[in-house]
């Protein structure tokens, strides 16, 4: 049996990811230890990763994006590798750059989910500020320490190469999502007149406030599913849009099985696990078009430049008044989304791990 020594975060989609797939892994024969940083597992989410069969341990460290993390990042690396000692792990999966340079007994690995540098050139155009030297230098050195670094899309690939190359070992890796409990099949016919978002409201890469800035252009209504509180708790003004706040996973594909239409014009997204779940549900989908989003769903969505604002009303608007297309661009969604299972990015990953323990 491999064992897995794993980190992850409980405030994004590395949880979901970590979730899914440390699932996937104890199905085929791995023991994962799960060690959560940052804002500890609630209580749902604590019981959803213990019916995984995966063993968590949490400490509340600051994670590296977060602001002045520096002292939380050293005491994480002394429970991290008090960890190692006691579980020994034969590999290392970090969902994160920086303690990838720790003295490690294991191989390691490092799974590039986001990252602030790229968030920054892709969300502002330009290159990141100098007051992120520090960060920069400790995600290079993550970077340049790891056995094997792995992206979800070869544009994520690229653009670290871009920032941090060259990289000796990577691969790609798309993300996969397990099947929702009871396998009740997608009813086009029943989809509902309205356009759901999913994703923290507040947050520039994700671009959500284009969806709600148009809101009120659009023939059907919106729904937002996500936090509109950032981290500096000052919660944003949504007028025009139906907010749902933060949503359980089960709770989710409930309204993604309804909606007719999800849209995210997003300028920044690794991967984009909240759109292959709205394919999943049977969404016709209207994206940012940006270079990872078309890697995973080009022939298979809508694309309208991040910051046209008038393109996506046309684009929303047309698949709402045209249901032939609307339905047909559906069947598309789904059948791409089928390609991404969640069993297949366990097989792949088991091969990276087996290859740096033999």
């Amino acid at each position: 049996m491999t064992s897995v020594l794993m980190t992850a975060d409980a405030v994004g989609g590395v949880w979901r990811y970590a979730v899914d797939l440390g699932s996937a892994l104890r199905r085929k024969g791995a023991s994962i230890t799960l060690a959560v940083m940052g804002p500890p597992p609630d209580a749902r989410q604590h019981q959803e990763a213990v019916r995984a069969g995966l063993h968590v341990v949490d400490r509340p460290y600051r994670l590296e994006w977060m602001d002045d993390p520096w002292t939380d990042l050293g005491r994480a690396a002394e429970w991290l590798l008090d960890l190692e000692r006691i579980v020994e792990p034969d590999v290392v999966h970090l969902n994160g750059y920086a303690h990838a340079s720790l003295p490690w007994q294991a191989p390691v690995i490092v799974v590039a989910h986001s990252c602030v540098r790229t968030w920054w050139r892709a969300v502002r155009a330009e290159a990141a500020p100098v007051n992120l030297d520090r960060y920069t230098a400790a995600v290079a050195a993550g970077l340049g320490s790891a056995r094997c670094v792995v992206a979800p899309t070869a544009a994520m690939l690229a653009a670290l190469q871009a920032e941090y190359g060259p990289l000796a070992s990577t691969r790609v890796i798309p993300n996969g999502r397990a099947a929702m409990p009871g396998g009740v099949p997608v009813r086009l016919e029943r989809k509902e007149r309205f356009v759901i978002a999913a994703g923290r409201a507040w947050d520039e890469a994700k671009n959500i406030g284009a969806i709600c800035a148009v809101a009120r252009r659009l023939p059907w209504p919106v729904y937002v599913a996500g936090s509109t509180t950032p981290p500096d708790g000052n919660a944003r003004d949504l007028p025009g849009v139906h907010l749902l706040g933060h949503l359980a996973p089960v709770e989710l594909e409930r309204w993604f099985r309804r909606a007719a239409i999800y849209a995210l014009p997003a300028r920044y997204e690794p991967f984009g696990l909240s759109v292959l779940e709205a394919a999943e549900a049977g969404c016709a989908l209207v994206l940012g078009d940006i270079e990872s989003l078309r890697e995973n769903w080009d022939g298979a969505a809508v694309f309208v430049p991040p910051a046209d604002e008038d393109a996506l009303v046309s684009a929303i608007s047309s698949l709402a008044n045209d249901p032939a297309a609307r339905a047909g661009l559906a069947r598309r969604s789904l059948a791409r989304a089928a390609g991404f299972s969640i069993e297949q990015t366990a097989d792949e990953y088991r091969s990276v791990y087996e290859r740096l323990i033999a």
